[in-house]
């Protein structure tokens, strides 16, 4: 599994950073968050101790499907698709299709996350 940096910015100096970075005034340093937020409170909906307990269960378990996630973790399926997702996004999860069936099964890809963030 892979670390992650996750980086805390304000929407509006990210937003600014990001077209620097399309008009080639600014170049992403090695090292630098690939993963951020606008401020801690999001990260912290994100990375629930919830969440986090769930990341968990689908390393031990290894589900082969979210419906199966759901009867191991007790959180309906509408829920945890919507958590899983949001982790998608973020490259902590992904979700690999199964050969057999329709199914979706989640992989987590990381587990470690070294958080950034700087007094504004």
């Amino acid at each position: 599994m892979k670390k992650i940096r996750i980086g805390i910015m304000p929407n509006d100096k990210f937003r600014k950073r990001m077209m620097d970075i399309a008009a080639g005034k600014y170049k992403p340093k090695a090292g630098e968050p690939s993963v951020w937020f606008s401020s801690m409170k999001s990260l912290s909906e994100v990375l629930s101790d919830r969440n986090m307990q769930l990341l968990r269960t689908i390393i031990e378990e290894r589900p082969a499907s979210i419906k199966e996630l759901s009867s191991i973790s007790g959180r309906r399926s509408s829920n945890l698709s919507r958590t899983l997702k949001t982790f998608e996004s973020y490259g902590f999860v992904k979700m690999e299709k199964q050969a057999s069936s329709r199914a979706k099964r989640p992989v987590v890809k990381a587990v470690d996350f070294n958080i950034q963030a700087a007094v504004m």
